[in-house]
């Protein structure tokens, strides 16, 4: 009677080979676990650190169609531009060419970029002076170009070392935005003004005096 109300429990008949596959699929998992954990140390040690200390930035108006350049100079004497954009710790991270061939990639539709912007970084502490300088690449506007220079600290928090706005008028015009002297610890101890043309020892390195559009940017820029 009890039977026919399926009342009474009953034992599933054995499947061996269900057993063994189980078994191995757990395994299997154990293994592939194990695998990751040993996998993971090797990736993360092989990591770029592409950290910055410094970062300097030059900007000007939106979709303005002339040409600024940003160049930088340590204290043993490299100097990153349009060139040389890497220089010791000096790395040019963005070029700008103002109106000429300033666009981005959208698939495979160009984009024109309205962002008017270089940028420096500084990937390590060299003791010493750092000089800022602006470049007047080429003026098409005929106006007075505004361009705001920022230098920050990024370690261990961003601190703005400087910001200030100067103007350029002509193609050719070389500015000292700032100068600042570090300490071996990265603290800035010193900023100033004071004019130094980078230009003009950039043309003593190569035997060439480079002014105005004599500075030909060819397809490297």
């Amino acid at each position: 009677m009890i039977d026919e109300f399926d009342l009474a429990s009953r034992d599933e008949p054995f499947d061996p080979f269900g057993v063994m596959l189980f078994k191995a699929l757990q395994v299997i998992a154990f293994l592939f676990f194990i695998t990751l954990l040993m996998v993971a140390p090797d990736a993360k040690s092989g990591k770029v650190d592409t950290k910055a200390e410094f970062l300097i930035t030059i900007s000007w108006p939106d979709n303005h169609p002339d040409d600024v350049d940003l160049f930088v100079q340590d204290p043993l004497g490299n100097i990153a531009f349009y060139r040389r954009r890497e220089a010791g710790f000096l790395v040019l991270d963005r070029d700008d060419r103002g109106g000429a061939n300033d666009f981005i990639l959208v698939g495979d539709t160009k984009v024109n970029s309205p962002i008017r912007q270089e940028i420096v970084s500084i990937r390590g502490i060299v003791q010493g002076e750092y000089t800022v300088n602006v470049y007047h690449f080429t003026a098409t506007s005929g106006k007075p170009v505004p361009v705001s220079v920022k230098v920050e600290r990024l370690n261990p928090t961003v601190q703005v070392v400087h910001y200030d706005t100067i103007e350029l008028n002509d193609s050719g015009e070389e500015k000292t935005a700032v100068r600042f002297t570090m300490d071996k610890e990265g603290q800035v101890t010193k900023v100033n003004r004071e004019q130094k043309s980078l230009l003009r020892q950039l043309a003593s390195f190569n035997g060439t005096v480079w002014t105005g559009m004599g500075m030909d940017k060819g397809d490297g820029k």
